[in-house]
């Protein structure tokens, strides 16, 4: 075999590589999602968001919540029995409201019990889609975060502070159109939230985390830890299965050669050390 044939095998072997090695990821997901599911008994599905990098370029990708997201989620929940529980893992930045709404409002309806995981974290309309679960178990360091919408890249509340503190005079036309937009975005994202509390919830307490989520009362990337979550008054917990993890660690597609956290990846106890027998 001459140079230029070991030079061609090693360029195939190359191009193989991450997609043989995708392969195996994937099928290691699947064993995994099947243990859970015979352990539970219910339907899993994962709604996971990581920045991935192309194949061939290297660039970075941002994932988020989109219509096809919302299609998948729909289309797995059709395909499991009604009276059959469901276990929805979350791991999202949030992303369109729209389609957020499309998969609470479906886990809303589903007749079995729906369980939301977060074990890191669901934000923006990862938390939408939380609360239409019957119950919330996040990790003991997971965190949710508000649903107010945004218009544009500035929070709609904010638009609304600003025309309302603002002479009329000196506010441009397209910034009271988008303050006009953020009023009503605010009022249809607390009716939403509301909806899906909604028989789970005692009215005044579904109107009052409504209220409190979508009124731009934090940052839009405030973290709400379980201790907020439960003052609240949500139903979370946070008996997470280690299965879960376990899952959630097939799912690294890291974005550079060098690793940003790096440690020996095996449990590590500390010592019990026995007193000495006295001679």
């Amino acid at each position: 075999m001459d140079i230029f044939s070991l030079f061609w095998l090693f360029f195939i072997v190359s191009a193989l590589q991450p997609i043989i090695r995708q392969r195996l990821l994937e099928s290691s997901r699947q064993r995994l999602i099947s243990k859970i599911e015979k352990i539970r008994g219910s339907r899993v599905i994962l709604l996971v968001h990581r920045q991935e990098t192309m194949s061939l370029l290297g660039f970075p990708i941002m994932r988020y919540i989109n219509i096809n997201d919302s299609e998948e989620v729909i289309r797995a929940i059709h395909m499991t029995d009604p009276e059959l529980p469901l276990d929805l893992i979350l791991h999202t930045p949030g992303g369109l409201v729209l389609a957020s709404y499309q998969i609470a409002h479906a886990i809303k309806k589903h007749k079995g019990k729906v369980t939301v995981f977060v074990p890191h974290y669901a934000m923006s309309g990862g938390t939408l889609i939380a609360l239409a679960a019957d119950e919330i178990v996040m990790g003991e360091h997971a965190v949710l975060g508000p649903v107010d919408p945004q218009i544009g890249e500035y929070p709609a509340a904010s638009l609304i502070k600003l025309v309302n503190t603002k002479p009329l005079a000196d506010v441009d036309d397209k910034t009271w159109i988008y303050a006009d937009i953020g009023a009503k975005a605010i009022e249809q994202l607390k009716k939403q939230v509301r909806s899906l509390l909604n028989g789970r919830y005692p009215p005044e307490k579904a109107e009052e985390i409504a209220t409190v989520l979508s009124e731009g009362r934090w940052t839009h990337d405030y973290p709400i830890t379980y201790e907020e979550a439960k003052a609240l008054g949500l139903n979370v917990s946070t008996n997470i299965p280690q299965e879960i993890y376990q899952l959630m660690s097939l799912y690294r597609q890291p974005v550079r050669q060098q690793p940003t956290v790096e440690y020996i990846p095996i449990p590590r106890y500390r010592k019990t050390t026995t007193p000495k027998q006295a001679s």
